[in-house]
């Protein structure tokens, strides 16, 4: 029975008939959702409601993580990557806060790792998605830009704002991570503590050097990576026959819908 079981579950993750495909849409969605709502939860003080919640989410990521580790072959592998790490530690941080008295602030950090699944996000879209495919380079940059601004805002509010401030003090936060970013400097929210200022620092040196990736990798001409077996070469134009470094053929999948 649990062989027939995780045939199934196997079927379901990585088969390519239209039920498997549905089936992987709507995991794609959960992200979708996952992500959006620790997002939006942040600015809230932990509440019955707020921990019921996060609870159901974690319960679904856990079933969810529990399935993908039961099919894969090499699990250590899978163990390793750094989104399956995030949601581990997201899985603990949602289970355990209803029973721990765990302070709340850093919580919220804990679950703003759910951001890094936005990169296997973008792996199940690249293989569903002939422009995800095509414009892989732009949407690696995009998230890049977005996991960094909205980790760093759910620290700033986490770790600088008061515990009172609500859904005014997070858009301060988010306020105060993209002008610091862009190094606009309003002056109207500046850090008075000499680590909220190296803090500032480190967010204006990363910012703006994801920034310039996102804006290069946009009028940049489109890549996809395909490595040349010859020469190497990892990117190529996406209706590349040949290898323009040796000339050799280039066999580059062509994914999107059946």
């Amino acid at each position: 029975m649990l062989d027939n079981l995780k045939a199934d579950l196997t079927r379901l993750y990585t088969g390519n008939t239209k039920t498997a495909r549905r089936f992987r849409y709507g995991l794609i969605a959960f992200d979708v959702v996952t992500i959006f709502a620790f997002i939006a939860m942040a600015p809230f003080p932990q509440s019955e409601l707020v921990e019921n919640v996060s609870f159901l989410f974690g319960l679904l990521i856990l079933l969810d993580f529990m399935a993908r580790l039961w099919i894969e072959q090499d699990r250590a592998m899978l163990l390793r990557r750094i989104y399956v790490i995030a949601d581990i530690i997201v899985i603990i941080s949602l289970m355990t806060s209803p029973f721990t008295e765990v302070n709340t602030a850093f919580l919220r950090i804990l679950r703003g790792l759910r951001l890094v699944h936005s990169y296997q996000l973008l792996g199940d879209l690249r293989r569903a998605s002939t422009f995800f495919y095509r414009n892989e380079r732009t949407m690696i940059a995009l998230i890049n830009l977005f996991v960094f601004v909205f980790f760093t805002a759910s620290f700033v509010f986490a770790v600088f704002a008061h515990e009172t401030a609500g859904v005014a003090g997070y858009i301060d936060a988010l306020y105060f991570t993209v002008s610091t970013l862009t190094t606009t400097g309003y002056g109207d929210i500046t850090p008075t503590t000499a680590s909220g200022k190296l803090f500032s620092v480190v967010i204006m040196v990363v910012g703006v050097s994801l920034f310039v990736q996102l804006v290069r990798a946009i009028f940049q001409p489109a890549k996809v990576e395909q490595e040349c077996e010859r020469c190497g070469l990892l990117r190529h134009d996406p209706d590349a026959v040949h290898c323009k470094h040796c000339g050799d053929v280039v066999h580059i999948k062509t994914p999107g819908f059946d």
